[in-house]
């Protein structure tokens, strides 16, 4: 029985070289709160992050990811910059209080237009405006349909804005809470799928969607920002072009910046965070990746938000055996907690996860949420196709080392964009299909809260806390405890997904 000073004091540790001890318990696995801070000005209710790769993360794993309380970090290897902004501007759409800005069409536009955007960015209601700007009518997708109305005007098949209900900004109460709840009522009461608020000139201002009201029931965990909207994340990268991309990102509403690169120790991303905090200071930046206390304590000082510790020990990543650089994943989060700890900047423990146990050692060592690729890449939501191999349902997943992602633009992750010959650092591979988001996410943060309960931690503070305090006991596992650990001496078994 050792604490973490003594168990990470010889040798490289992984997750797999050490178990947790049991503690005592008072309560429940409904009471445990898994609710930890992603950056200083962040929380999530689930501590959970999408890795940006583009197999894992664009808008549509983001949005899911982020309605279960964790959130997405949308790739760059786009083959255009505004295609990530646009992606980040997907999710920052998908649900608001008061939708700022809804894209409208004119009276004299042809429903053509109208069902190009809703086949392009999904939306179904468009407020009708005239030369004037005043809102005169709007048209759903209730309102035409384009075998039969192709080459129509807008004005031929909207509901004039006479026979909708309206409101007006100045009619609602100064106080937010009770101004959307005045909102959401109104809407509600005029058996309509939206509301729109106008100013004292006829001009929309904001629109209010039913929709809205009901994914906020549904996913009561849902992170969310200052004004209601998902919260979502995006890499950049550390060349030049990062200060046009993000500058994009910024305008798109992005929520977090991570600099996404594999070795954060670097010249490189000191300066590039140094800039983003100086012109942005709204926006919370994560540098990584980084594995050691000096490493940790260098992006600190220049202002990091968050860390992003791990190097070679994805599933796909293979640095460590080309570059003969990295460290054991635990040893890593260990050491780079130490270095944060009194600072207020959490760990974001990044790779190494191949299973619940995973996650739940990863925040016992000092990680405050954890980033997960391999974890993600097989669900529904997650870019590509299935396909089957061997009658095994699968998707393709691919490291950002890997020589086909480098050949897309990610060799800058890895200072190899001007190099000649490039050495793969990354694999591509399949992943088994894990189902829906919406299935898989409660499935793993239940698992991490039957872990916590049986340490006898309520959350990821009180985990902390015991960590640093010398409270939270370990055991080194022997190859032979590892067998025994797991199942064993049984004809056959099914194997769940863990």
């Amino acid at each position: 029985m050792v604490d973490a000073k003594q168990l990470f004091s010889e040798r490289g540790v992984t997750y797999d070289d050490f178990v947790i001890l049991p503690g005592f318990s008072s309560f429940g696995i409904s009471d445990v709160s898994t609710s930890a801070q992603l950056t200083k000005n962040i929380r999530l209710k689930v501590p959970f992050v999408s890795s940006p790769m583009d197999t894992v993360t664009s808008a549509k794993l983001a949005i899911a990811l982020a309605l279960q309380g964790g959130i997405g970090i949308i790739h760059y290897n786009y083959k255009t910059i505004q295609e990530q902004v646009d992606e980040v501007r997907h999710v920052k759409r998908f649900e608001n209080a008061f939708i700022e800005d809804p894209i409208s069409v004119s009276t004299e536009d042809l429903i053509d237009k109208a069902a190009a955007l809703r086949k392009g960015i999904g939306i179904s209601t468009f407020p009708v405006i005239d030369k004037d700007q005043k809102l005169v009518g709007i048209l759903s997708k209730n309102d035409f349909s384009m075998k039969l109305h192709a080459g129509m005007k807008v004005k031929d098949r909207m509901i004039p804005i006479e026979k909708r209900v309206t409101l007006k900004w100045s009619e609602l109460s100064a106080d937010p809470d009770k101004r959307l709840e005045q909102a959401n009522n109104a809407l509600l009461d005029s058996h309509r799928g939206t509301l729109p608020i106008l100013d004292d000139e006829g001009r929309i201002l904001y629109l209010i969607t039913r929709s809205d009201i009901e994914k906020n029931e549904s996913y009561p965990l849902a992170s969310k920002d200052a004004r209601k909207r998902l919260r979502v994340g995006a890499a950049v990268e550390t060349r030049a072009s990062a200060k046009d991309r993000i500058k994009l990102l910024a305008d798109a509403g992005v929520d977090v910046l991570i600099i996404d690169t594999s070795q954060g120790h670097s010249l490189f991303v000191i300066d590039l965070l140094k800039h983003i905090k100086k012109t942005y200071p709204d926006i919370d930046v994560i540098a990584g990746n980084v594995v050691t206390e000096d490493a940790a304590k260098a992006l600190i000082d220049a202002g990091a938000d968050g860390i992003r510790v791990g190097m070679g020990v994805g599933s796909i990543c293979t640095t460590q055996n080309v570059a003969a650089v990295g460290r054991a994943q635990a040893s890593a989060v260990y050491a780079c907690a130490k270095a944060a700890n009194g600072s207020g900047v959490p760990i974001i423990a990044d790779g190494g996860i191949s299973k619940i146990a995973d996650i739940t050692k990863a925040l016992s060592v000092g990680a405050s949420t954890v980033m997960m690729g391999s974890m993600f890449a097989g669900t529904e939501e997650a870019p590509g196709e299935y396909e089957y191999v061997h009658g095994v349902r699968v998707k393709k997943y691919r490291g950002m080392g890997s020589q086909e992602a480098m050949n897309q633009g990610s060799a800058v992750r890895y200072s190899l964009e001007k190099q000649t010959i490039k050495v793969p650092e990354g694999v591509s591979g399949r992943v088994v299909d894990k189902g829906s988001m919406h299935q898989w996410v409660p499935f793993l943060v239940a698992g991490v809260k039957q872990g916590m309960q049986k340490m006898g931690h309520k959350s990821v503070a009180e985990l902390h806390e015991a960590l640093w305090n010398s409270k939270l006991m370990f055991e080194r596992r022997s190859l032979m405890a590892g067998r025994e650990g797991n199942v064993h001496d049984l004809f056959d078994y099914e194997k769940e997904r863990i």
